[in-house]
């Protein structure tokens, strides 16, 4: 059986450093970084759990993957630049070295993609498999959004498309569908969007990820902003599938891992404009307003009722 530094050399393999900015990494008890001048260095921690966050259908290089991307989605809702991560893998004894070679390939693979480094980490054991990363980033301290920046009059944006991680979750419980089906791979790995993060902090006052459904992380946005929201459920970005289903995997599903942001009018009409030349999916879904609570409105304008199921939360 491996040992424990056995196993750190081993899962190290895949992140040969190169980055000039890391002064110690992996081997040293610290990591030392240094940021660029003028920047704010931005830090968030995430953790998947076996049997909550993946199950016996992912695959290892699609857990290092997730691990991963959760983290950096939360660093681009942020309009940051991620630059170094740690990770702490917990496993049980059992945990084959083929199996945490895989999950390091799908970290790193995500982490080459996107530009951030691996500078340290903690193995240890546990009765079931998790990974904790810490992510950290920079930007330019007039760029880093929050919860509590939007206002009233502001545009509702969101990327991407939303319900087709939980579509690919109902999909996975169902039986074994095709890996390559886009619902599927929307929940086994999905893509965050580090790019738009990036340029966002210029044109937005708002943002947060939706990890935990549209409802409840807007939920959170406008209780953070003191406002309220409407939200315009026929502009809503779906795919056919997921719009055939109805309204609760796009409001409550979950795992999207896309961005949700608030800006003035203006500026949102030219963050709509930057992206529509990047070629990146960005869509207007609603409005901010004075007072608190959600409502949802249809093509006509007319009030239709909230699910009762918000989204996830872990102790409910």
């Amino acid at each position: 059986m491996l040992s424990e530094f056995g196993r750190i050399a081993r899962f190290l393999r895949p992140f040969p450093s190169r980055d000039p900015s890391v002064l110690a990494g992996p081997g040293d008890d610290c990591a030392i970084t240094r940021p660029r001048p003028g920047r704010v260095l931005v830090s968030k921690v995430d953790q998947i759990v076996e049997g909550v966050h993946f199950g016996p259908a992912f695959r290892p290089e699609e857990i290092g993957h997730k691990s991963l991307a959760v983290a950096l989605s939360d660093l681009a809702a942020a309009g940051t630049e991620p630059r170094w991560f740690l990770v702490a893998v917990a496993h049980p004894p059992e945990l084959s070295p083929e199996s945490l070679d895989g999950i390091a390939r799908g970290m790193a693979r995500l982490a080459r993609a996107t530009g951030i480094e691996l500078v340290g980490g903690n193995f240890g054991r546990a009765s079931e498999l998790s990974l904790t990363v810490t992510a950290l980033g920079e930007a330019r301290p007039e760029h880093v959004l929050r919860r509590s920046g939007a206002r009233p009059g502001d545009w509702l944006l969101v990327s991407g498309t939303l319900g087709d991680a939980a579509l690919g979750l109902r999909k996975l419980a169902a039986g074994r569908p095709a890996r390559l089906d886009p619902y599927v791979r929307a929940q086994l790995t999905p893509e965050p969007r580090v790019e738009l993060g990036k340029i966002l902090g210029r044109y937005a006052r708002a943002a947060i990820d939706v990890s935990d459904g549209l409802l409840q992380d807007l939920g959170h946005l406008c209780e953070r902003s003191g406002v309220g929201a409407d939200l315009f459920v026929h502009e809503l970005p779906l795919r056919p599938r997921v719009r055939r289903e109805g309204l609760e995997l796009p409001l409550s599903g979950g795992e999207d891992y896309e961005i949700l942001c608030a800006a003035a009018p203006d500026r949102a009409r030219a963050l709509l404009r930057a992206c529509r030349r990047r070629g990146w999916p960005m869509r207007r879904i609603g409005s901010l307003r004075e007072g608190e609570g959600i409502r949802l409105l249809d093509a006509r304008g007319e009030e239709i009722p909230l699910p009762r199921r918000r989204g996830w939360e872990h102790f409910s």
